[in-house]
């Protein structure tokens, strides 16, 4: 549900703050009237840091709870590092949620493979909650998590925990660590051969870099793996979330309401273009 204006920002509270890594943090914001009809994995809201600008923010939390709004911010710019500095009681604006969810409910029935490159993971969290909430309506689900090296490894706790569940399987690599690193090393689509799954009954969710994602797409289709069953969250310079202002223009594709989430077959041949 949105707010019945949707270029204007609801005021809202930030409920909590928790940093998760150096420049990474995650907020708990009140709904307001904007997310109380909820989200769909995969969705992002816009943030307004009121006098310095409004970025596109993925949803990074649990679906099923209503009562407040998680988004885990990286302080790159001057709009993510005001919003990422946000202390509980501060105001900031709100508009969503907008664009395209994961294929919940068109991969029941069939296995997953989760797969993030970095801050990647916050959005494909969400899907990750939906999944264990309902676990009864997938088949084998596998998480494959790459970043660039131990210190960089997002919500490792929860990683952690569940890691440890007998039905969910946690594959984590590094591009480069020290000796005290027992894990895997090397980028995240180098996971993708090492797998044992039946390409024909597989879904396959990816966020991360672009390059990360062109690369994983490839060695997804290289094991089997249908085009229309591959699904990518693009995240390209959206500013109105509307498709109005065109700075999110992909091909024929408008970012902020055809995706964030597309399929391959959609995106094929686009992945090589750089965003100028």
């Amino acid at each position: 549900m949105r707010s019945q204006h949707v270029w204007l920002p609801e005021p809202v509270r930030v409920l909590s703050r928790k940093q998760e890594l150096e420049t990474t943090w995650t907020l708990e914001l009140e709904p307001g009237q904007s997310g109380k009809g909820g989200f769909l994995p995969g969705q992002f809201n816009m943030l307004y840091v009121f006098g310095v600008g409004e970025i596109p923010i993925s949803f990074s939390g649990d679906p099923s709870q209503t009562e407040r709004l998680v988004h885990t911010v990286r302080a790159v710019g001057p709009a993510s590092s005001q919003l990422a500095a946000s202390r509980p009681m501060a105001t900031v604006g709100l508009r969503g949620p907008f664009g395209t969810g994961w294929p919940m409910a068109a991969a029941e029935g069939s296995d997953l493979l989760i797969i993030a490159g970095g801050l990647g993971l916050a959005p494909l969290r969400p899907a990750i909650y939906h999944v264990l909430n309902n676990r009864e309506r997938y088949g084998r689900v596998v998480l494959l998590y790459g970043t660039r090296s131990p210190d960089d490894i997002l919500f490792r706790e929860q990683l952690e925990a569940w890691n440890r569940l007998s039905d969910f399987d946690v594959h984590i690599t590094v591009d480069h660590a020290g000796s005290d690193w027992t894990g895997k090393v090397g980028v995240v689509p180098a996971l993708v051969p090492t797998l044992a799954f039946d390409p024909e009954d597989t879904v396959a969710m990816v966020c991360g870099p672009e390059i990360m994602m062109r690369f994983t797409a490839s060695a997804l289709r290289d094991a089997g793996v249908d085009d229309e069953s591959i699904y990518l969250s693009m995240e390209r310079n959206m500013k109105c979330a509307l498709g109005h202002c065109g700075h999110c223009q992909f091909g024929s594709n408008f970012v902020c309401k055809d995706g964030p989430v597309l399929s391959f077959d959609r995106l094929r041949g686009l992945l090589s273009l750089k965003e100028f």
